[in-house]
């Protein structure tokens, strides 16, 4: 399971995976939680939302861990509704991310607890630059072929 923490002080948001989201089972969106079990000792949080496994979001008005499909207003003006669905506000297994907003915060900061991972990227190749060392390489395999004598 992933979970965002999102810190109100500095409007910055951690991410961590968690190996047993036993933690968090039977939760609802609202309630408050101790992160001490975790690695993050002294913090408390609330849990704002969450996703499941493909992609439907969370809704607080919508009990339970299932799924609905429920009916929303697109236009005020003509009435067209449309139909949706969302996963109830209780966490279960099938949430895959899960989102927290620190209430209380621990003798550390977030910043050393939760080290931001991947702050050195690798540039992306654009798939233009991707074709131009491709024919690069293929010309120059064409060079050795010519260069090589041919014998009998």
């Amino acid at each position: 399971m992933k979970i965002v923490i999102s810190d109100p002080k500095t409007g910055k948001a951690y991410s961590k995976k968690i190996d047993s989201p036993a933690t968090f089972a039977n939760k609802r969106i609202g309630e408050t939680v101790e992160l001490g079990q975790i690695g993050l000792d002294g913090y408390e949080a609330k849990i704002s939302g969450g996703s499941d496994k493909q992609g439907f979001p969370m809704k607080k008005d919508l009990k339970g861990s299932a799924r609905h499909k429920i009916f929303i207003l697109k236009n005020r003006k003509n009435g067209t509704k449309i139909r949706i669905s969302k996963r109830g506000n209780t966490v279960s297994d099938e949430t895959s991310q899960l989102n927290l907003m620190v209430t209380k915060h621990g003798a550390k900061k977030l910043e050393e607890l939760l080290p931001k991972e991947g702050e050195i990227k690798e540039e992306k190749k654009t798939a233009k630059d991707v074709a131009i060392e491709k024919s690069l390489k293929i010309a120059e395999g064409q060079e050795e072929l010519k260069e090589k004598p041919k014998g009998r």
